[in-house]
């Protein structure tokens, strides 16, 4: 008997250990689990929190791209002070939930570019912010590779690299690599853009060239009246800390700009003459837009605000190492005397514009193979060369933008298409650098769109 009770306890005293420490194990782990659900709430909340302060930073830059829009030329939210700028976010149900602040970078004088760095946090959880930085430039006529006011002739001998458009028709039997759009559905095609343009109606894009996939019209047009206020702008902007040169009392002015970062002027004194054609039925005529002789030199280093203003008929070549808008004044014309390159290359800082109020013209006596890195604005001319008889070049290559409001030609060609005067090859390449970004003084428009995008690790 004493055996048999003995037994009993010892199991009775087993079931109760089992019972304590089960409960106790249990215990632990439901602890476990709490705790592990609590932290997994509270990363929950704090990834939530953290996407809130991702869109609130948005919301800032949203808010200053529709300020902008309404007040395109203030960097200081429309305060007399720097930043930071704080604004409330101002939920869906009217509460505010927490705050945005703003550095507002404006352009620089050779630039149409606005930075702008939001940070976005909650009220609930300071401590999570996330930053925006984005760049705003506007749209120009500098985002095409080529533009005209008027309609176009691209022979076979040319290639587009980049987006072109015309405010009319355009008779393409170039080739392509981006869009090529017209504003017009149709158009009466003129008997000097050669053979089946007899005065006759063609659609908006045609011709021998393609891949016909890119052309598209009728698109929405151009505006093209900016030009003549950008240069006055140019000219205010150069008598004040630029360079500004009046007229010359000779032919004009030449400036030659050097790899170090100076431009050197002179006055041209005396110009060759050559007998030639104008798209304009100046036929016959005598062009003296070639150098014979000039004066001694002054040299200068690029202003810091990149403005160059020239009152007087421009020849212009050389090295360009900075950044520099030339603008040349009423009722005169700029020249490319030679080449005209980038120190740093097609993939570097520098950047250069001319503006003039008439032509760009390529000279009788320019190189067999002319370069130009430029973006280039006939406001009220054409980017040309004239007809010389016999005068046969080999290649022109374009690295930037052409904005011709009259019609564009660098070379001439019998109504079959053989080349009889210019450049036998052309080349026109896009600049991406200028997308939303043309060189300083040139015009763009007041509405603001997205260059570039990144969040900013804190």
């Amino acid at each position: 008997m004493a055996a048999f009770f003995s037994k009993d306890d010892n199991r009775g005293s087993v079931l109760l250990y089992v019972m304590v420490f089960g409960t106790l194990a249990f215990s632990l782990v439901v602890v476990a689990v709490s705790g592990y659900s609590f932290g997994e709430y509270k990363a929950a909340v704090h990834r939530g929190n953290r996407e809130t302060a991702l869109q609130i930073a948005e919301a800032g830059i949203n808010y200053y791209r529709w300020h902008l829009a309404h007040s395109p030329t203030d960097y200081k939210d429309g305060t007399n002070h720097d930043g930071p700028y704080v604004h409330d976010y101002i939920d869906g149900s009217g509460v505010s939930i927490g705050s945005y602040s703003l550095v507002i970078t404006p352009p620089s004088p050779t630039s149409s570019i606005v930075t702008v760095e939001s940070t976005g946090w909650l009220s609930v959880q300071t401590s999570s912010q996330r930053i925006v930085r984005v760049s705003l430039g506007r749209a120009a006529l500098t985002d095409y590779s080529f533009i005209s006011n008027t309609d176009v002739w691209i022979g076979n001998n040319t290639s587009v690299h980049g987006p072109m458009h015309s405010n009319s028709g355009i008779r393409f039997d170039g080739v392509a690599d981006a869009p090529i759009t017209s504003a017009v559905a149709t158009y009466i095609c003129k008997p000097l853009h050669g053979e089946g343009c007899n005065n006759e109606e063609k659609p908006g894009v045609w011709g021998q060239g393609g891949p016909e996939s890119y052309w598209s019209f009728p698109v929405p047009s151009e505006d093209f009246t900016g030009g003549t206020p950008s240069l006055t702008q140019i000219k205010d902007n150069a008598i004040n800390g630029g360079l500004y040169f009046s007229s010359s009392g000779e032919q004009g002015w030449r400036l030659k700009f050097n790899n170090t970062g100076t431009v050197t002027a002179s006055k041209v004194t005396a110009t060759k003459c050559y007998k030639g054609d104008d798209l304009n039925g100046a036929n016959n005529s005598w062009f003296c837009v070639d150098i014979k002789t000039e004066g001694s030199g002054t040299t200068y280093p690029l202003p810091a605000n990149g403005s160059l203003y020239v009152d007087d008929i421009t020849w212009i070549d050389g090295v360009v190492r900075g950044q520099a808008t030339v603008g040349v004044g009423t009722g005169k014309s700029a020249i490319i005397n030679d080449n005209i390159t980038y120190y740093n290359g097609a993939s570097g800082t520098d950047k250069f514009g001319i503006i003039a109020d008439q032509d760009i013209l390529i000279p009788h006596d320019s190189p067999d193979d002319l370069e130009v890195n430029a973006a280039l604005f006939a406001t009220n001319g054409s980017a040309k060369r004239y007809y010389y008889t016999g005068d046969h070049k080999d290649s022109l290559s374009i690295f930037g933008s052409v904005v011709s409001a009259g019609t564009m030609t660098w070379s001439w060609v019998s109504n079959g298409g053989a080349t009889v005067s210019g450049y036998d090859d052309i080349t026109l390449t896009y600049d991406s650098r200028l997308l939303s970004n043309p060189p300083g003084g040139f015009p763009v428009e007041s509405e603001t769109r997205l260059v570039s995008w990144e969040e900013v690790k804190n």
